[in-house]
């Protein structure tokens, strides 16, 4: 995010001489001007939400230029902003979650810094194309809003194109225009002891390659299933097909913040409102009933809603432990299948 407000004020203060109030921003029906100080407004408005803890609400103040400030002076409200903002980010715990309304209402300190970064990269290219200027974010810019705040979307051969076109500012070769579009944040569910934070694509390419995601895990974690449940939520995305409510959650300790196992689905429902779940638990967090908590909360979740029927689970013969967790957590087995005799379980509405 500090580099990308670099980029902006660097680029734009080569341009402090030209009537900001006169030209229109790219696209937008705002001028150069207006949309200068709505970066401002955003950064800052970012920052409170972060630094305040807002659960419920945007906290109700704003940012406006004082009467005479040139576009030097603009330009300087964005870079402090921008400051102010990053210290927010800073200071913030991994695991606070602020209110944002799009569109799981809140977001944690990484999707704020995606979300700012956002505002700043698009912003800035609507008041070049106004000024006449050429602006080209690095491509890492763009790559990091898209595998945080984008997982829906497809990636393509240039991030800053394929951000460009996602907002409605450009096009891509077989790409349909894009009218209206949302970020989304990670969803997150509570339950009584945990938290499951969604892994976006960002998270899930440092799990597959061996990191931790951004997690802070207990000792033996994460466990090889949810390394493996990532590399299929990568495919998904790289397929355009990732839905990320029907994706990968990390299971986190509310006592003490840290990550104990994964659990998630294995893709959007089908036809039938069919979905499948899958879990696991690092070695040092099982036996104290952790997944089946965490099942009956996304299973209850997913049951809620109109597109699923039915909560499934396959299970091998001989993993008790996982037979015991989805028989605590309401499904009931209904066949045997495979070569390997594999359990079907499943909870329905």
């Amino acid at each position: 995010m500090e580099e990308a407000v670099a980029g902006c004020v660097a680029l734009l203060g080569t341009a402090t001489d030209a009537d900001w109030e006169k030209a229109t921003a790219g696209r937008l029906e705002w001028s150069c001007r207006d949309t200068a100080e709505h970066i401002a407004g955003d950064l800052i408005s970012y920052a409170g939400q972060l630094a305040g803890r807002a659960r419920d609400a945007y906290v109700p103040f704003d940012i406006t230029f004082d009467d005479g400030t040139d576009n030097s002076g603009a330009l300087e409200v964005i870079r402090t902003t921008g400051v102010l903002l990053a210290a927010a980010i800073r200071t913030t715990p991994r695991e606070v979650r602020a209110f944002h309304p799009f569109p799981f209402r809140s977001a944690n300190r990484e999707g704020f810094a995606a979300m700012g970064t956002a505002e700043v990269l698009l912003h800035t290219h609507d008041i070049a194309e106004g000024l006449g200027l050429n602006y080209q974010p690095g491509p890492e810019l763009a790559e990091f809003v898209l595998t945080r705040i984008f997982p829906h979307v497809r990636p393509g051969a240039s991030p800053w194109l394929t951000l460009l076109w996602a907002t409605g500012r450009g096009e891509l070769p077989g790409r349909p225009p894009v009218t209206a579009w949302r970020w989304h944040n990670n969803l997150v569910h509570d339950t009584d002891r945990l938290t499951l934070q969604g892994i976006t694509p960002a998270s899930a390419t440092d799990l597959v390659g061996g990191g931790d995601g951004g997690f802070e895990w207990i000792e033996g974690g994460p466990y090889e299933g949810t390394r493996e449940a990532s590399t299929f939520l990568l495919k998904a995305y790289q397929s355009g097909v990732h839905r990320p409510e029907f994706g990968v959650f990390t299971l986190v300790r509310r006592e003490d913040g840290r990550a104990v196992g994964g659990l998630g689905f294995h893709g959007a429902p089908d036809e039938e409102g069919r979905v499948e779940v899958g879990y696991d638990l690092a070695a040092g967090a099982r036996g104290h009933g952790y997944a089946t908590e965490a099942l009956r909360a996304l299973s209850a979740w997913a049951l809620a809603r109109d597109d699923v029927r039915t909560v499934f689970a396959t299970i091998e013969r001989d993993n008790l432990a996982s037979q015991a967790v989805v028989t605590r957590a309401g499904f009931r087995k209904v066949s045997e299948e495979g070569a390997e005799g594999e359990l079907a379980y499943e909870l329905s509405r």
